[in-house]
């Protein structure tokens, strides 16, 4: 699986996962008869978009995400592609946070109204980062792919030969690790 792939599938993910937790909240707050829970939740929702956003605001690819890129290891040829396992078992603590809030919904349906506020700052401050990673594979002709590895291990990348694009370097756009350049 592509890294670029990853990282778009990782803020979809977030993203349902947060709209899951919102709808199971709502069903539970109007199941349990406490008109409190949404109007709370509605503003810890607001200030996680608002975080999240400010947090995802720079088109440049995040620290983490470049030491990533930096580390990864040059291979001939392209790795073997299983997007399904390779989304569980990068994913699986998404999945287990989701599924474990929204098993309070009907207990305490302020369990996942809380908790839908953290997958909407994470998919709003990562949105940007599959095209950072995107130009930075066209500017450099290389493609990076997820190695597999084991679930509890950090992510390590693998890194191939691919097309190489002057088109960033044409149109003076910035350097989209450094954020060097003309805006």
């Amino acid at each position: 699986m592509t890294f670029t792939a990853f990282l778009k599938a990782t803020v979809l993910g977030c993203a349902a996962s947060a709209t899951l937790l919102a709808a199971l909240a709502l069903a539970g707050a109007i199941e349990s008869g406490d008109g409190l829970v949404i109007p709370i939740a509605a503003v810890w929702w607001l200030v996680a978009g608002v975080s999240g956003s400010m947090l995802g605001r720079s088109s440049a690819a995040s620290p983490a995400i470049g030491r990533l890129l930096a580390d990864a290891k040059l291979a001939a040829s392209l790795p073997e592609v299983h997007p399904a396992r390779i989304l569980l078992n990068r994913l699986w603590p998404l999945l287990i946070a989701t599924v474990g809030a929204g098993g309070f919904v009907l207990l305490a349906p302020q369990v996942p109204a809380m908790a839908a506020g953290f997958p909407v700052i994470w998919a709003l401050a990562w949105r940007r980062q599959e095209k950072a990673v995107q130009a930075i594979e066209e500017r450099d002709g290389v493609r990076f792919f997820i190695e597999k590895t084991s679930p509890i291990k950090p992510i390590q990348l693998i890194r191939t030969p691919w097309f190489k694009s002057g088109m960033a370097s044409r149109r003076g756009e910035s350097d989209p690790v450094s954020g060097n350049g003309r805006h």
